[in-house]
């Protein structure tokens, strides 16, 4: 039966009665033994919150960068899911720091992770902490971001197959004691085909599959021409971006391969969905007006959006 239940766990939707509900696994022997756990960067603690009580009906998660986005977003939901209250209102329940803000949406959590992977990567140890605490299953986690595409439109939202490194590899290499630790990177099929059927019921919202780049900067580390520094020519610029688009990739990012890698080995299902604010392959700059550049990143938010209430039977 052990072999079973993933399949049956895919096929039978929401109805929670029918299975085992799949719960958040840290991979950590030794929570289990301290007194008290401190989410420092959330300013959250499993003995001053009641955490099974703030967060125990969550079922989706949604990341992205910028703190003024995740409180859009935010906003957005509460308005899409019909709830009561003002969404001028939300609170932040991380006010006590700086690091991130968090808001809850009713089934929803929408937090900031800064830029680049340490920054959500730190986030990503305190939210599945925080998930794990306060006993919630069957959740599914989202990035929404921002990305350059490769080969795309600008305003082409690209739902992540493979998160891939600077070699096209789809695994996500982490140093632990000196040591070189490698992980993969495969993000959950079943989330992403449905994301791209959501996106085929939506007006304006152009989206592919393809694999998406993680770099640990933006300049150089993505081939830019126009950073303090730069070592190489436009033309081997372009050779670096034609060997991506030959291996699938279709944008760049720099948080996707070690959120793949988290969720992936806390069985957490997830999703990166990233708009293109532009074609690398026609230049550097994003030069898009504020408004377009506005509309664009609210793509991936109408269309997470949709998938939420399409969960919880909101739309047909």
């Amino acid at each position: 039966t052990a072999v079973m239940a993933p399949i049956l766990l895919n096929c039978m939707g929401n109805d929670h009665n029918e299975y085992i509900k799949e719960s958040v696994q840290v991979k950590n022997p030794y929570l289990d033994d301290m007194e008290e756990d401190i989410l420092y960067h959330f300013s959250l603690s499993t003995k001053t919150h009641n955490l099974p009580e703030m967060f125990g009906d969550i079922k989706f998660v949604c990341v992205g960068g910028s703190a003024n986005r995740m409180k859009a977003f935010a906003q957005f939901i509460h308005q899409e899911l019909n709830l009561s209250g003002n969404p001028e209102e939300l609170r932040d329940i991380c006010e006590g720091t700086d690091r991130y803000c968090m808001y809850k949406v009713g089934p929803v959590l929408s937090i900031s992770h800064g830029m680049g992977v340490p920054s959500i990567s730190i986030m990503l140890h305190e939210l599945i902490k925080l998930l794990h605490h306060a006993q919630c299953h069957d959740v599914v986690l989202f990035r929404l971001g921002t990305s350059g595409g490769v080969g795309l439109a600008p305003g082409t939202v690209v739902v992540t197959d493979k998160a891939v490194d600077y070699a096209f590899r789809p695994q996500f290499e982490q140093v632990v004691l000196g040591k070189v630790i490698t992980r993969s990177t495969e993000l959950d099929e079943g989330v992403a085909n449905e994301l791209l059927q959501c996106s085929t019921e939506l007006q304006n919202i152009p989206t592919v599959i393809g694999n998406t780049m993680c770099t640990h900067d933006f300049y150089e580390g993505q081939g830019r021409l126009d950073g303090a520094l730069c070592s190489f020519s436009h033309e081997e610029k372009l050779e670096y971006l034609r060997k991506a688009y030959e291996a699938g990739v279709r944008n760049i990012e720099m948080e996707s391969t070690v959120f793949a890698a988290m969720c992936r080995v806390c069985g957490l299902k997830a999703a990166v969905i990233c708009v293109a604010l532009l074609n690398r392959f026609e230049g550097d700059q994003i030069t898009s007006s504020h408004d377009v550049l506005v509309e664009y990143q609210q793509r991936p938010q109408v269309l997470v959006s949709h998938f939420i209430k399409k969960r919880l039977g909101l739309v047909v």
